[in-house]
């Protein structure tokens, strides 16, 4: 299987190979994806989760085109384990806040789905992480409840409590700061409109 075929594909959908672990390509928005999605149907018709069935129309032709079988991370109990796929990939750690990070996106990951093929990817190449040369770690402070840490699991009561009052409008509106402070994710930004229909939907 050609990355370069899958890669050229993706790109036409506004995705990007994140990564391969060997049998998987993972595939992610590009920065340009919200602009595009927003055009589409899935989007325009009022529906409940116009991303995921985006993704499944969009990921699902890809994997028929290229004789794959096409993965996603809403599809369980039981999930697939995308974070174990992820680090394996050698392109994705663990960052400070216990996020992920990724080396082009930063703390911007969204892993849309997965193609797994017959035949194996070239085996990824070792990288080091760009957490360990990240002059002060910004993401790590930016937490205004302390929610993301690597010394605790996320706090997803204390963060949502947080978007729910007044002083939590600013991530409701531009999206989490943690994910905004970390400097790769600064030059894979998110247009403020995706960083508020993204939070609205943790929320619920």
């Amino acid at each position: 299987m050609s990355l370069a075929a899958i890669q050229k594909t993706a790109q036409v959908h506004h995705l990007f190979v994140m990564g391969t672990d060997g049998a998987r390509a993972l595939l992610g928005t590009d920065s340009s994806w919200w602009a595009h999605f927003t055009q589409t149907d899935e989007y325009l018709d009022g529906d409940k989760d116009p991303v995921d069935r985006w993704s499944k129309r969009v990921i699902t032709a890809m994997a028929a085109q290229f004789d794959a079988r096409a993965l996603f991370p809403s599809d369980g109990p039981p999930y697939a384990p995308f974070i174990a796929w992820a680090l394996a990939t050698k392109r994705f750690w663990q960052s400070p806040t216990g996020m992920m990070v990724h080396d082009r996106a930063g703390l911007m990951i969204s892993i849309r789905g997965a193609l797994e093929c017959r035949d194996p990817f070239p085996a990824a190449k070792e990288h080091a992480s760009p957490c360990d040369t990240c002059i002060g770690q910004p993401c790590v402070p930016a937490c205004p409840v302390d929610a993301l840490s690597n010394t605790h699991n996320y706090d997803v009561p204390a963060c949502k409590q947080y978007l729910e009052r007044p002083e939590g409008s600013e991530c409701m509106t531009r999206g989490c700061r943690v994910r905004r402070a970390c400097p790769i994710s600064q030059d894979f930004a998110r247009p403020d409109a995706q960083s508020a229909f993204h939070m609205q939907a943790f929320l619920g």
